[in-house]
Order: structure tokens, then C-alpha cells, then sequence
């Protein structure tokens, strides 16, 4: 073959594009299993860091159990069966109705106390921003946070996943006095109620993103939560009077 004529060179180029397509493919498919791992490893890593559990992603995995007792879906304020709540894909929901939405709850114990951990996702100035939040067995104070973001600004909207902004969370209430949500206010400075935080100096619309998640994705959950902290509470009323017949 001439290796001069045009031919030749659309010949080998085009030989070389398949080439490179099967093996970036099978490197993929290859790959695959052990990113699907990684990213399982990291949601774990996540959902403990938001009860204050620190680990590494190798280690994840031999803890997660130790602390989360139960996973759960909710929809339209009840337990559905069927659904695992770790496979559920929260982008995928929250385009929905809060209240036809799957949405995942994972119950944590921890030093003897329960925990709830909601899993949130919304949208920030660049991209989706995403986290999760803990609640204390009463279903309102905030217990820990954890948040990220695929492409906030460094500096500015990306430290919604710094400490400087998470710590601000724990302690707050979502619930007002009547038991009613008000969610989390994220303000330009000055928060000193205990519904609200400061935002952050210069991502002004990445911290309206956070307020706004979090109103959204708790609508699903509140009405499951405070029912079942009624039911949590009456329990341990009969449990009390029952030590007390005895």
C-alpha cells in the first residue's frame, strides 16, 4: 500500500479510532464495578460523617453498620417496601412532588441516642449541590451536616463543604414551637435566631441554594417524622408506666 496517498491515512486513522474506542470502552467497563464501589464507599462515608463519625473511605464500609440500624423509604408519609433506600437516586426524585417523591431515610444510634439522616439535594450557582443532614431523636434539633457540590466557586459557594460553614448547623431547630417546619434560614450575617446561619461572604446564591434544599427535601420527610416521634414518645411513656406497675 502507498503510504502516501490519502487512502492510506484515512485508512489508518479510521483503524485508529476503533482501536482507541475499544479500549477506552472495555477500560470503562472494566473499571465500572470498582467506581460504582468507590462512590457506595464515599455515600457511606457521608451519611456518618453527618452523626459525627469520622472515617476514611476504605474504613466506611466496616463501620456503617455499627451506626446505621435501619434504612427506609418514605413516600407520601409512610415506609414503602420494594425500595432499597441506598440504591434510590435522589436526582432523580427530587424533580418530583415532595410528597410523591422516594426518598431515603437512614436511622442511626449513636452513644444511645437515635438519629435521623436525610439525605438532600438542590442546586447551586454552577451545578447540583448536595449533603446530608442528622436530626436528634426530637426530629428538630439539628445534630450534624455535611454538604458538596460539583462545580461551586472555590473561595466562595465551594466552602459550603468546609467546617466554617457545616458547624453552624448543629444545634439549630426546624421545627418552630407549635411543631411547625420553618427550616433554616441562611442569611447575609447577623443569624442569632435558632432557625438560622450565617451564609457565605460572597456565595450568596450557593447559600440561598443550601436554604432552599433543605426546605425542599424535608417536605418529604416531616410528616413521616413527627408521627413517628409521637409514636417514639409513647412508647417510652408505656414503657415507663409499665417499670412503674411492676
Amino acid at each position: 500500500m502507498d503510504v502516501n496517498k490519502n487512502s492510506y491515512t484515512f485508512t489508518f486513522a479510521a483503524i485508529m479510532v476503533v482501536v482507541v474506542a475499544a479500549i477506552l470502552s472495555f477500560a470503562a467497563t472494566s473499571l465500572k464495578p470498582m467506581q460504582d464501589n468507590n462512590v457506595r464507599l464515599e455515600k457511606m462515608q457521608n451519611i456518618l460523617s453527618s452523626i459525627n463519625v469520622e472515617v476514611s473511605r476504605d474504613e466506611a464500609e466496616g463501620v456503617y453498620s455499627d451506626y446505621v440500624k435501619k434504612e427506609v423509604v418514605i413516600s407520601n408519609s409512610k415506609e414503602i417496601s420494594g425500595v432499597a433506600a441506598f440504591d434510590v437516586e435522589l436526582s432523580k426524585e427530587v424533580v418530583k412532588d415532595p410528597m410523591e417523591r422516594n426518598a431515603p431515610l437512614y436511622i442511626a444510634e449513636k452513644d444511645g441516642s437515635t438519629y435521623y439522616i436525610i439525605p438532600l439535594r438542590g442546586k447551586g450557582l454552577w451545578g447540583p449541590i448536595w449533603g446530608y443532614i442528622s436530626l436528634e431523636s426530637n426530629v428538630s434539633t439539628i445534630y450534624g451536616a455535611t454538604f458538596d457540590h460539583k462545580s461551586e466557586t472555590p473561595g466562595l459557594g465551594a466552602e459550603i463543604k468546609t467546617p466554617a460553614f457545616t458547624d453552624l448547623f448543629p444545634g439549630k431547630e426546624i421545627l418552630d414551637d407549635q411543631k411547625s417546619f420553618t427550616g433554616i434560614k441562611v442569611m447575609k450575617g447577623n443569624a442569632s435566631g435558632e432557625h438560622e446561619v450565617n451564609g457565605i461572604s460572597g456565595g450568596t446564591i450557593t447559600s440561598v441554594g443550601v436554604e432552599s434544599m433543605i426546605t425542599d427535601c424535608m417536605k418529604s420527610y416531616i410528616p413521616y417524622l413527627k408521627s413517628n416521634n409521637v409514636a417514639v414518645n409513647l412508647s417510652e411513656i408505656e414503657n415507663l408506666v409499665a417499670n412503674i406497675e411492676q
